[in-house]
């Protein structure tokens, strides 16, 4: 294990193709956004305390170009509303209100979007 390591998760099912960031600590270079890949869904930590600062993981999201972006680990509004109002440009921004959400292939929204999940809890 090295010091700030990270795994990508990436899976496929029912033709969607997701990736899971980790704490990601750093910006990916070009062999590994290349071995990254095409993503439709992207579950990326947003808290910019252990993982990247919020500018270079919104610098992430807007070359991995993903449909739906799910942030993840803010651990309250204000580390959220960063993300957001850094990404309000490029992607529409979907407060859903909810916990969960069901995706499909041929439900992708056309234009990227920002989809806000409520976490279990908040403290």
């Amino acid at each position: 294990v090295r010091a700030n390591g990270n795994s990508i998760f990436i899976f496929e099912a029912a033709g969607l193709c997701i990736g899971h960031l980790g704490h990601l600590h750093h910006m990916p270079d070009d062999a590994q956004f290349a071995a990254i890949g095409r993503l439709d869904v992207v579950m990326a930590a947003v808290d910019g305390g252990i993982t990247l600062d919020t500018g270079s993981m919104i610098e992430v999201m807007q070359r991995l170009k993903a449909r739906v972006v799910i942030p993840m680990h803010w651990f309250g509004r204000d580390a959220l509303g960063r993300f957001l109002t850094g990404m309000a440009g490029e992607f529409d921004v979907v407060d859903t209100g909810l916990r969960e959400i069901t995706l499909s292939l041929h439900r992708l929204p056309a234009r990227p979007q920002v989809v806000v999940l409520e976490p279990g809890r908040l403290d």
